[in-house]
């Protein structure tokens, strides 16, 4: 992942998403329940990761880095 960080929230869905480098066009996988990668449909590079009911899965910032394990 090269390029500028990007990082996005939405309250109302409670969605997560942190991104690198220029938007291209992508493809998605779920990786664990409610966590997906975005993936460069040409250089296979990963784009982002998002993250679903961020705030309920970080009620501390140890769980935090526990969903991403």
């Amino acid at each position: 992942m090269k390029g500028p960080m990007r990082v996005h929230y939405d309250e109302e869905g409670d969605f997560l998403e942190i991104g690198v480098g220029k938007p291209t066009k992508c493809y998605a996988e779920e990786v664990k329940p409610g966590v997906f990668i975005r993936i460069d449909e040409k250089s296979e590079e990963v784009k982002s990761i998002g993250i679903l009911s961020f705030k309920k899965r970080t009620s501390s910032r140890h769980k935090f880095f526990k969903i991403l394990k």
